[in-house]
């Protein structure tokens, strides 16, 4: 592990392994490049050295300098016309975000009074199901974008249980089940981290490490979850499985009962890698979130000993090696953010253009469809919080 000292980083460097600000925190991922808020938040909080495994393989201070002023500049201006997901869009409620939002905030209430152990009924999620299902079919695009984007702050639990909900519906239809499973596989995507509800904040909310004992009590959470399936809501045995499996391995190492391979739940599984994904793309309060192209490489190298490898391909078709949002530098320099990816072609998705390879706005182009335009690939991801975080 290399040492480096806090003084010497740059913005806009690039290192060929994750970047660490202390123990297992997570300052920024491979090939990823620093930012100036990295680094004034390392001195802010007095910490004089970051350590990597990994080497310094580029150093783009101009570049990423230019790069992040131009695209600040673009994103304040209304591109009404570009078939292309804004945040203003978003600050302004626009339908999608408007239905997104809403769904998040009715699981929210629900939480609360399962909380507080009000009564509730298992319809209460069975509507939410219909309602996420139908908005679905109406906004897919838009509901990947604010999952990758972050946008909704707060109510965090309802929050990751909406997007892994979003996530599992997709891939169940990808994989072409019938719609009462994929009902309840969205059921069970929306409940499977309650039992996280009866655990204390101390554990739950920690930064840092957790102790034998703390992990312990966190791996009990699908038991308490299975509890308050079958004995509060009085759930479906499908719901449940997914409930006690969803940490479950493919390989028979998971929990709580080590079953393996295709003995685990569809659903479960399911609901495995798009809990991983979400997990891993929303900033936590022990780690970074990661870029959507990282976590998707992530769930690629897994070689089946976490999740079932027909699971993680329908998951790479619906949201491809660049999931929709991302931004991307391609080969001639240009700046273009992904729209449409191709389910047999992920590593060739539809893109609109934002900056030209001489530095220019690009303020309203037709699509480019890297899949017909063989001159131009994807050379790097490029984090989108580089200039959206003030728009």
């Amino acid at each position: 592990m290399n040492t480096i000292n806090t003084s010497e980083l740059r913005p806009g460097q690039l290192f060929s392994e994750p970047v660490y600000s202390d123990g297992t925190n997570l300052l920024v991922p491979a090939m990823v490049p620093l930012r100036k808020k990295d680094i004034a938040l390392l001195q802010s909080i007095g910490i004089e050295s970051v350590r990597t495994e990994g080497i310094l393989v580029d150093s783009e201070l101009e570049l990423e300098e230019d790069t992040v002023e131009v695209l600040q500049d673009f994103e304040q201006e209304a591109v009404e016309k570009a078939a292309v997901f804004s945040i203003s869009d978003v600050k302004e409620n626009s339908g999608p975000y408007r239905a997104y939002k809403n769904l998040i905030e009715k699981l929210n209430t629900v939480f609360i009074d399962l909380k507080t152990r009000e009564d509730i009924e298992m319809r209460m999620i069975d509507n939410i199901c219909v309602q996420l299902l139908n908005d679905l079919r109406d906004h897919p695009d838009s509901f990947i974008d604010y999952i990758l984007g972050g946008e909704v702050s707060g109510i965090e639990l309802a929050k990751s249980s909406v997007n892994t909900a979003i996530l599992s519906a997709m891939t169940a239809q990808e994989l072409k089940l019938p719609n009462h499973k994929i009902h309840n596989i969205v059921a069970g995507a929306l409940l499977h981290d309650i039992g996280m509800l009866r655990l204390s904040k101390g554990i739950t909310e920690k930064k840092g490490g957790l102790s034998d004992a703390e992990l312990e009590q966190i791996k009990s959470h699908p038991l308490h979850t299975s509890k308050i399936v079958t004995k509060e809501l009085f759930g479906p045995h499908e719901v449940n499985l997914i409930a006690l499996q969803h940490h479950e391995r493919w390989d028979g190492q998971g929990y709580p009962d080590k079953i393996a391979g295709p003995a685990i739940d569809i659903g479960a599984r399911i609901v495995s890698v798009a809990d991983a994904f979400e997990a891993m793309v929303s900033k936590k309060s022990y780690r970074n979130s990661l870029l959507g192209y990282q976590a998707i490489k992530n769930l690629m190298a897994d070689n089946a000993r976490r999740f079932d490898p027909a699971v993680i391909i329908a998951f790479t078709k619906i949201i491809g090696i660049y999931p929709i949002g991302s931004i991307v530098r391609l080969n001639d320099s240009s700046i273009a953010r992904v729209i449409t990816v191709h389910p047999d072609a992920p590593m060739r998705p539809i893109v609109q253009m934002l900056m030209d390879s001489e530095g220019n706005v690009i303020k309203s182009t037709q699509p480019t469809d890297l899949l017909a335009d063989k001159k131009l690939y994807i050379k790097q991801p490029i984090d989108p919080a580089d200039y959206t975080a003030d728009a």
